[in-house]
């Protein structure tokens, strides 16, 4: 009879556990936290109360996020979390993309340098924690492997080494510099009983 009969409200919840990984975050160095969404502003506004984000840009087609990626630079190396098609371009133009794989579109796993295979920002951190001690592994095992790949050629080079000697003496460097970022396969967040499954 042309009078409304009703209506839908539909809205996105926050993911579990969004406000302890954002203080978590902050605990980690990351000095700035804002949110880019395509959403109107006041269903981001209200969805986003109580946070304390840094920012929030709402209303954003795909490559208004890929510039708000690059003017964020001024302020430093930017890392950029999204699960849709639309955050695609913004990942792959951020320093880190990290795509959110359980319900995230494959454009955005695609675009992105990590991502977490379970449904949860929560992971994040675990995430950020495996990437660190990685790479201070990694470090670790060039700097070991230089250092004595150098005096092992100084050695040879004052004729402490043979030929052979010094072929085998690399071999072992290089199985031990091997071994050592190995290591990297064991790292697991502190604190978390659920470790293993954020490694993987």
């Amino acid at each position: 009879d042309g009078r409304m009969a009703g209506y839908l409200v539909m809205a996105d919840p926050l993911r579990e556990g969004v406000a302890a990984t954002l203080e978590g975050m902050r605990a980690r160095g990351v000095e700035r936290i804002l949110l880019a969404t395509g959403d109107r502003a006041e269903v981001a506004e209200e969805v986003t109360a109580g946070l304390g984000l840094d920012g929030l840009r709402s209303g954003l087609r795909p490559d208004q996020k890929v510039l708000l990626v690059l003017t964020e630079r001024k302020n430093g190396p930017v890392m950029m979390v999204g699960d849709g098609v639309n955050d695609a371009p913004a990942l792959a133009a951020a320093d880190v993309g990290v795509a959110m794989g359980a319900r995230g579109a494959a454009a955005s796993a695609e675009a992105a340098d990590a991502v977490l295979l379970v449904d949860r920002l929560d992971r994040l951190g675990a995430g950020m924690e495996i990437a660190r001690g990685a790479r201070a592994i990694a470090l670790q095992s060039v700097v070991a492997g230089i250092g004595l790949s150098v005096l092992g050629m100084v050695a040879a080079a004052l004729g402490h080494l043979s030929p052979v000697e010094g072929a085998l003496m690399q071999e072992a460097i290089d199985v031990a510099v091997i071994l050592n970022a190995l290591r990297a396969l064991r790292i697991a967040p502190r604190g978390r009983a659920g470790a293993a499954e954020a490694a993987a």
